[in-house]
């Protein structure tokens, strides 16, 4: 990524930001749907509420920062790295992530219900409540991540391995996981949510 201008204005709707870097700084309830984000930088930002939907994230970096209750509906990212950053009830159904790396953030109530993920990497992330509802998950990984409470009801498996994962809870969809790979291990830990899922009782005598 070349040198990038510092921006210090407002974000707005339908415009193209190309080479800024946001280092630091509050936004609050931001009005910047169908935004295009080229090349850019987010560091220690937070941002609260607002509407990034229908944006466009094309080879941007992420760093600390802190995204709660905005929506990203329909947005699409492409060739973004999040690092080190929370994802606390944001709403990013229906869009389009493709070869994005996700490493060590907090996720919580994330909203992905109907998005395409190819080439999506959950490295080291705490994953809580995540809706992966309807999604279509192609080369998804989530190597050192924890996840509790996910949701995969009606989703499309077309790659997706949870080997590595450092916990697996699915709270809902097994059925949908067709396709998915797990280990030992988590096939031991997942037994009982399988069991009651094809409606197997188990008892000892």
């Amino acid at each position: 990524m070349s040198t990038l201008e510092t921006f210090d204005g407002e974000l707005e709707r339908d415009e193209d930001y190309t080479g800024v870097h946001l280092d630091g700084g509050e936004f609050d309830d931001v009005q910047a749907g169908n935004t295009r984000f080229d090349e850019c930088a987010f560091t220690g930002a937070t941002f609260t509420g607002g509407d990034l939907g229908g944006a466009r994230f094309a080879d941007v970096r992420m760093s600390r920062t802190r995204w709660i209750g905005t929506s990203w509906q329909d947005a699409e990212l492409l060739d973004v790295t999040i690092a080190d950053s929370v994802l606390a009830g944001v709403q990013a159904h229906g869009g389009a992530w493709r070869r994005v790396v996700l490493r060590g953030c907090k996720l919580d109530s994330l909203n992905l219900r109907g998005t395409r993920l190819q080439d999506v990497e959950f490295r080291d992330c705490d994953l809580t409540e995540v809706d992966f509802g309807s999604t279509t998950l192609t080369g998804v990984t989530f190597p050192g991540s924890t996840i509790s409470r996910a949701r995969f009801t009606r989703a499309a498996v077309k790659k997706l391995d949870f080997r590595k994962a450092r916990s697996l809870d699915v709270a809902e969809g097994w059925d949908f996981l067709r396709g998915a790979v797990i280990d030992h291990d988590q096939l031991l830990e997942s037994a009982q949510a399988l069991a009651q899922t094809l409606g197997i009782q188990v008892r000892d005598r």
